[in-house]
């Protein structure tokens, strides 16, 4: 019984892809290795997307797949607890896509990521790509950490401000965590600003350990 549908591609990407992206790592492997893992899983998704011509489609994709991941966490779950086998979240990341009307490719790349058990790497591949994306396009990526959902007129004048910072058109990534209580967390590249009104009272209570 097949769990979900093949995509169809040139047998030279397949291999490729495969041999990017081969052997076994645990769900429980450190920041570090997952980030290496998604770089791998990164490089081949776009080098077939841009010789597919389909960019745009991948960037789309991305945000899709980045705010369903965000908003359910029994979709994180799924993709992070060994619980599951492979099986089951080859299935379920399936249905997801299918649901999503995820294209070819990326429908694809998420289930090999099932099979080899990979699918704890996605918030890092969805952040490898933005890059690759943004480089194709001459723009940079900023990873914005707010208290609540910015509204488009703050993400405008936020990219604007950004822009005149580093003489790039800025694409804005933003994400909620309440935890910050107010302000923003920027970061583009190695560089980052945080503004949040979480960072200024661990500061705060620092200054006044150091004064005691």
């Amino acid at each position: 019984m097949r769990l979900y549908a093949p995509v169809k591609m040139p047998m030279c990407a397949v291999l490729a892809f495969w041999a990017k992206t081969s052997g076994r790592v645990d769900v429980s492997e450190p920041a570090s290795i997952s980030s290496g893992i998604a770089k791998r899983y990164a490089t081949a998704i776009f080098d077939l997307a841009k010789e597919g011509k389909s960019v745009p489609a991948l960037s789309a994709d991305i945000d899709a797949l980045e705010t369903a991941l965000n908003d359910s966490a029994d979709l994180a779950d799924l993709t992070t607890s060994p619980v599951y086998s492979r099986e089951e979240q080859a299935a379920a990341i399936a249905a997801v896509a299918k649901k999503m009307k995820i294209s070819p490719i990326v429908t694809n790349s998420l289930a090999l990521m099932a099979q080899n058990r990979r699918l704890f790497a996605l918030p890092q591949l969805f952040a490898a790509l933005r890059d690759m994306i943004a480089e194709e396009n001459g723009e940079l990526t900023a990873d914005v950490i707010a208290a609540k959902a910015l509204t488009k007129t703050q993400s405008d004048k936020l990219a604007k401000t950004l822009k005149a910072t580093f003489g790039k058109d800025v694409k804005i990534n933003a994400t909620v965590d309440e935890s910050i209580i107010g302000g923003l967390i920027v970061k583009v590249g190695s560089k980052m600003i945080d503004t949040s009104v979480a960072s200024k009272l661990s500061n705060l209570q620092n200054a006044m350990k150091e004064v005691g």
